[in-house]
């Protein structure tokens, strides 16, 4: 993620400008980076409990094999509250 990318986010998510305050760019790009390690790992974690999920199920026919557009779908469910 780039500065510029999570500029944008703030102020989209906020209404104000931050460019004046350059340690608080910084400090917020560190708290964005950690935030979006943090999901891409339990965006991983999800698709492989898909994948254990069906590979431990006794009965393959009661799950399909989840795919990538599987993994996609419960991915983008996250953001659903």
């Amino acid at each position: 993620m780039t500065r510029d990318e999570i500029t944008r986010m703030w102020e989209k998510a906020n209404g104000w400008n931050i460019e004046s305050w350059p340690k608080t760019i910084d400090d917020l790009a560190r708290f964005a980076e950690l935030v979006a390690a943090a999901e891409r790992e339990a965006c991983a974690a999800l698709c492989f409990h898909m994948w254990d999920k069906w590979m431990n199920s006794e009965d393959k026919s009661e799950f399909t094999r989840p795919d990538a557009e599987d993994c996609a779908a419960q991915i983008r469910a996250r953001g659903q509250v």
